[in-house]
């Protein structure tokens, strides 16, 4: 028999996947079509201190191999969240609530409002497609850093995980940053910013221009920032980019995370993330694994 639990932080998750944040909505939803106790946690929708309607549409493209979109953060606001889905979805399963905002200020007041309501916190410093400053803590190092430090000094229960940007110089630096500020894990890679051209118009796809690219096809990319980031620091990393299948989540594992988020492949398969459950213990049963914690940080360099 395998155990697919691990811990996190100090607490134990029923196995490693957890589908991303904007991904899933609050699980309701999904949690028509299957159980979604079975998964080792959401990460909510990201939540504002306000509520917020989006960008204009169209804010959704395809393209090979990935998603580009820019949906702007849509939410009810955190008030609201807590008011009618986070007792519900913690009955379920672990809570990851995705925290937004535009200033120091607001990371810290919504860090105080989810603190000790939820399981962890994920700091979106990240998101490449909303037109507020506050996703640019997640560009400079030394700005992930004072943004860490406000939302750690604002969660007194709660462990934070701070979610990463790929679009920046130095994902190893960035990850420093985090754990110098108090993080206790951080998760990543977010969406690359991307764009897409009608070549009838001659304008691009979608109303907000620019957007995030997920899907299969960041996966490489996305198993080499989790490496580098692992190697740069001692917290736990969630890893995440990509994935489609147990392989791909085996890939992340083994790259230094101690978890990994599924995202887009949620709007390709509604069952991925049970299927990549029963597939990693599929994986360790027939290659002898005890306990899919073993797989982390397994990596053998050429």
């Amino acid at each position: 028999m395998v155990d697919l639990s691990i811990k996190l932080c100090g607490t134990e998750l029923k196995n490693p996947v957890i589908p991303a944040s904007g991904t899933f909505g609050f699980g309701r939803e999904y949690n028509e079509i299957y159980d979604i106790s079975v998964l080792g946690g959401v990460a909510t929708k990201g939540l504002t201190l306000a509520p917020r309607h989006g960008n204009p549409v169209p804010r959704i493209a395809e393209s090979r191999g990935t998603i580009l979109n820019a949906v702007g953060l849509q939410n009810p606001g955190v008030e609201n969240y807590l008011a009618n889905d986070n007792e519900w979805l913690r009955s379920k399963t672990k809570v990851f609530a995705n925290a937004a905002g535009s200033t120091l200020s607001d990371y810290g007041e919504i860090c105080a409002k989810l603190d000790g309501k939820v399981d962890f916190v994920e700091l979106n410093i990240s998101c490449p497609n909303v037109k507020c400053g506050g996703m640019a803590f997640g560009i400079r190092s030394e700005s992930v850093k004072e943004v860490t430090r406000v939302a750690k000094e604002n969660l007194k229960k709660t462990p934070l995980v701070v979610k990463l940007s790929p679009n920046v110089e130095s994902i190893a630096a960035n990850a420093r940053a985090a754990e110098d500020g108090g993080a206790d894990a951080i998760s990543l890679v977010n969406t690359f910013t991307g764009m897409a051209i009608d070549i009838e118009r001659r304008k691009p796809v979608i109303a907000n221009n620019t957007g995030g690219v997920s899907g299969a096809g960041i996966k490489p990319i996305a198993v080499r920032m989790v490496y580098e980031a692992s190697c740069a620091v001692s917290i736990p990393v969630v890893g995440m980019g990509g994935i489609t299948c147990a392989e791909d989540a085996i890939e992340f594992l083994m790259a230094g995370a101690t978890a990994v988020e599924v995202g887009t492949h949620n709007f390709t398969d509604p069952l991925a993330c049970p299927k990549i459950i029963d597939g990693l213990r599929d994986w360790c049963m027939r290659h002898g694994v005890a306990r899919v914690s073993e797989l982390t940080g397994t990596l053998k360099l050429n």
